[in-house]
């Protein structure tokens, strides 16, 4: 829909079970509309959930999916995909 979230975690993802376990984002505060191939180059996002793209400061809507992907494993194996003693 050309909007790019930038801070996709299990924080704002949430379930509407009276809309048949519906799943609603939420919090668009850092989320910006993005129009053709334009790249992004601000750095948003929460350090577990941030693709390396935007790390880069070069990145597209894209870096949701990496965030979505994260959240995945989490769900799987039940820890972090990337384990550090800092950000």
């Amino acid at each position: 829909m050309g909007i790019v979230h930038r801070d996709i975690k299990p924080e704002n993802v949430l379930i509407d079970r009276e809309q048949n376990n519906c799943l609603k984002i939420i919090d668009f505060g850092t989320s910006v509309a993005k129009g053709g191939s334009e790249l992004l180059t601000t750095t948003h996002g929460t350090s577990y959930y941030i693709a390396p793209e935007v790390l880069k400061k070069q990145y597209n809507e894209k870096c949701d999916v990496w965030s979505v992907g994260v959240i995945l494993y989490i769900l799987l194996s039940g820890k972090p995909p990337f384990d550090g003693k800092n950000d």
